[in-house]
């Protein structure tokens, strides 16, 4: 008897599995969404917030590690850094200053400012890449890595705007970031100032931002969901 029960329960063990491997693979394939569109896998707020925090972390530690290495390359003196100019095409974004003031900012205003100084990196680092992808003096670590970053503040901007989706949809914020986050035109008059910067103070400011940026989401994820590792 129990001889006979066991292809029985083989068989059904294989078709438990068969469908769970089946769900599975459905809700990996499935394209993440805020809205709650067919086919996406929805994503809490809470989630989509440890996204582009650690999106934004990976993209300061690639900023340090560029950084790092032209440091090497044009200062190879410790006592040549102080001399560096370090005028940041971003310096016209009124950001707050320390965690104490960006806690007190709303949190319209301080999801503005996170795009900003988003908007103000797309052109710089694809020009600053496009430089060092033709300039042999570097390794291809060095152009890689600038391309990377390029990417990754590309990315990280998308990732924000979904947050600010969200957070519209369930009422935490209101409308008024509506086109911020594709309107080019709001950062103009300093668009151009980053041509005058060198590769290393480029790099310099955008390490400094980068930072800013990875802050700023932390502060605001943990005044929005404060339940969620904060």
């Amino acid at each position: 008897m129990s001889g006979q029960m066991r292809p029985a329960c083989s068989v059904w063990l294989l078709l438990v599995c068969l469908v769970l491997y089946s769900r599975l693979k459905v809700a990996a394939s499935a394209p993440t969404c805020t809205n709650g569109q067919a086919g996406c896998h929805v994503l809490s707020l809470a989630n989509l917030f440890d996204r582009v925090i650690q999106h934004s972390a990976r993209m300061h530690g690639i900023s340090n590690d560029l950084h790092s290495e032209f440091e090497l390359y044009f200062l190879p003196s410790k006592n040549q850094i102080g001399r560096v100019s370090r005028n940041c095409h971003t310096s016209t974004i009124l950001t707050p200053n320390g965690k104490e003031n960006a806690q007190r900012m709303a949190r319209e205003e301080l999801t503005e400012v996170i795009l900003k100084l988003l908007v103000a990196w797309g052109d710089p680092l694809w020009h600053f890449h496009q430089s060092l992808a033709h300039n042999h003096e570097f390794s291809n670590f060095s152009s890689n890595k600038s391309l990377e970053m390029s990417d990754m503040v590309h990315e990280l901007r998308k990732g924000v705007q979904k947050v600010i989706e969200k957070m519209k949809m369930l009422g935490i914020i209101g409308n008024s970031l509506g086109g911020l986050g594709s309107s080019e035109s709001l950062l103009a008059p300093v668009s151009a100032e980053w041509r005058l910067m060198k590769d290393y103070d480029l790099l310099y400011c955008f390490r400094r931002d980068s930072s800013k940026i990875q802050n700023y989401l932390k502060i605001l994820k943990c005044r929005i969901v404060p339940e969620h590792g904060c």
